[in-house]
């Protein structure tokens, strides 16, 4: 078996584990949530002033939820939805925080249904380190959109990935077409709903 060789210099300093200096770590917010964890990149989207959600990969905000664009993604469109507020289980979760969680995801499949065509979903959650979570102090749902004949989910036989678009492109083209949506939240210039 062979195997392609794919040049992708800026995975190096996540596999090592100082990942800093990005434009996501230079965020700082004005003013963190309670019981944020600093060094949490879903606890610092939380928090931050809206006008640095391109910057974080932000694309939505709601009442307790936020969702960004993965950094390190799967497949093109990969996504997640975590709580506003550092949390490491489920039971850690109110009702109507569940709620919102589990409100968008179906919002962001319809989203990328429409806007890149997705045929069909993986969506999942790993509680725990033990279970796979790369960040187990806060926990969220991974949205991988799929289509007929893609290859580009954990492979395991080539161990290639094919990403089409970029990360600030996606970002952009979701943000433009959850704008359209009939319940799209409006939200204040800080990032906080109406």
């Amino acid at each position: 078996m062979s195997n392609e060789t794919l040049w992708a210099p800026w995975r190096l300093g996540y596999v090592q584990g100082h990942d800093k200096g990005t434009p996501s770590e230079q965020v700082e917010p004005a003013h963190w949530r309670d019981g944020a964890a600093h060094h949490c990149f879903l606890c610092r989207a939380a928090a931050a002033d809206a006008v640095h959600d391109a910057a974080l990969g932000v694309i939505a905000r709601t009442r307790s939820s936020v969702v960004v664009t993965n950094r390190f993604p799967y497949s093109n469109g990969h996504l997640l939805v975590a709580p506003l507020d550092h949390r490491a289980t489920l039971a850690d979760l109110s009702a109507e925080q569940i709620l919102d969680l589990q409100e968008c995801i179906v919002t962001w499949c319809g989203v990328m249904e429409r806007s890149m065509q997705a045929h069909g979903f993986n969506i999942g959650l790993n509680l725990g380190a033990v279970a796979g979570a790369g960040l187990p102090g806060h926990l969220h749902w991974h949205i991988v959109p799929r289509w007929p004949g893609d290859v580009n989910f954990m492979p395991t036989t080539a161990g290639v990935r094919v990403l089409p678009q970029s990360l600030d492109a996606l970002r952009e083209q979701l943000v433009q077409a959850a704008a359209s949506l009939p319940h799209h939240p409006e939200r204040h210039p800080d990032g906080v709903p109406r």
